[in-house]
């Protein structure tokens, strides 16, 4: 509870102090001369909202460092223009401008992550390690990185045939790319980008969409952490160091603590813990037919989703699109209610009202063509009355007969 309210006030001076700076159209011109980290957000967007206190911090934590990096914000609702120039599809997007040059942020949503990559892409493209220490400082401050070693290498825990040679240091070892059984350098670097097994959040889970790979996960409630949720995370934990060298390539391993995602994707909710295997290029899942109880039962699992004996579900259909987009505006309107039923009634009660009032008035409004015969008879008969008093003789003036009587 400490730690939730520090963060609030954090927040709050954060705000006050203007450490992130509310941008505009203006932004276009003035960016190129200096570093912008810069979140995009739409103000209708409930990840947004609740990300918002991370964002002033990072915004605190980079101005008490000292740091180069201004940090802003834009509502890419109000200025359209630059959601189109900077291609912006996602909320919250984060992406660093360095002159010419943006960087897409597409790690975790934690102030540390973000910061470690302001700090990392800030700086110089690639940095040259010149010694051992150099490059023992990096993996001490890396959980993850990519080295070019063009020459004769200095590190003794590295075992080179020939150079050039890129490598992936992550997992406490190292993987070196080969061009023959990896392919094209980027699509490998884009598979390799994660640590082997990890907690992964929502966002995280929504990148992997780019990965050639499966991610196989365990799904547990932390909070109330039972002996199967131990038991599933310590089985997926174990493939992906014991069995690292079968399933690497094919496997992307971590757990999760949070199922709304994949409540999204299953439409529906998955029991927790579970044990799931989703192709995210496709919205699609796997799920084990027996109870999962030993590693064993985890690789048999596996290895039939990979042979194809598991029939894949969901998917990106037109069907299976407009059941997910159901669910979702069901699970928000869920969410309103318990949340804040109030302003759900309000925002429901509004356009129901305009649609009476609308239905009232075209119910009740005299047409045009009924009007105009009524103001005619009216006009007719005013016409004809005063016809009828011209012609009638007046009473006060005598007539010639009278006269002559007289």
């Amino acid at each position: 509870m400490r730690n939730v309210i520090l963060s609030v006030l954090l927040a709050a001076v954060a705000a006050v102090s203007g450490y992130v700076e509310e941008l505009d159209e203006k932004f276009k011109e003035y960016r190129q001369d200096e570093l912008w980290l810069v979140e995009f957000y739409a103000p209708w967007c409930a990840y947004c909202h609740t990300f918002e206190p991370i964002w002033y911090e990072v915004g605190a934590e980079l101005k008490s460092m000292g740091s180069p990096v201004n940090v802003g914000k834009i509502d890419t609702i109000s200025h359209t223009s630059i959601a189109s120039e900077f291609n912006i599809h996602g909320y919250p997007t984060i992406k660093l401008f360095k002159g010419e040059l943006s960087f897409d942020y597409k790690g975790p949503r934690t102030k540390d992550a973000i910061i470690e990559f302001t700090n990392r892409v800030a700086g110089p493209t690639v940095r040259h390690l010149s010694s051992v220490q150099l490059f023992q400082h990096a993996m001490s401050h890396h959980d993850l990185f990519f080295v070019y070693i063009g020459g004769k290498s200095l590190l003794k825990a590295v075992s080179l045939d020939e150079v050039p040679v890129i490598a992936v240091f992550k997992d406490g070892t190292y993987y070196l790319y080969n061009e023959v059984l990896d392919g094209d350098l980027s699509p490998w670097v884009n598979r390799e980008r994660f640590p082997s097994y990890f907690q992964i959040d929502n966002f995280s889970l929504y990148q992997m969409g780019e990965l050639s790979k499966l991610v196989a996960l365990a799904v547990v409630d932390e909070m109330t952490p039972s002996e199967e949720s131990i038991l599933y995370k310590t089985l997926i934990e174990r493939l992906s160091t014991e069995y690292s060298d079968q399933y690497k390539n094919v496997y992307q391993f971590g757990y999760v603590t949070d199922n709304e995602y994949i409540n999204g994707i299953i439409m529906g909710e998955i029991m927790m813990p579970s044990i799931i295997v989703l192709n995210m290029s496709v919205d699609g899942y796997f799920l084990p037919g027996s109870k999962i109880e030993t590693i064993e039962d985890v690789i048999h699992f596996l290895n039939s989703v990979l042979e194809g004996r598991v029939k894949l579900l969901g998917g990106n259909g037109i069907m299976q699109q407009t059941k997910r987009l159901f669910f979702k505006t069901k699970s928000t309107v869920v969410m309103l209610f318990q949340t804040a039923p109030a302003f759900l009634c309000l925002v429901c009660a509004l356009p129901v009202g305009i649609v009476v009032m609308i239905i009232w008035g075209t119910c009740t409004a005299v047409p045009a063509d009924d009007e105009r015969p009524a103001e005619e008879a009216r006009s007719s008969a005013a016409s004809d009355g005063k016809r009828a008093k011209l012609l009638q003789p007046d009473n006060g003036e005598k007539t010639s007969e009278e006269k002559k009587e007289d």
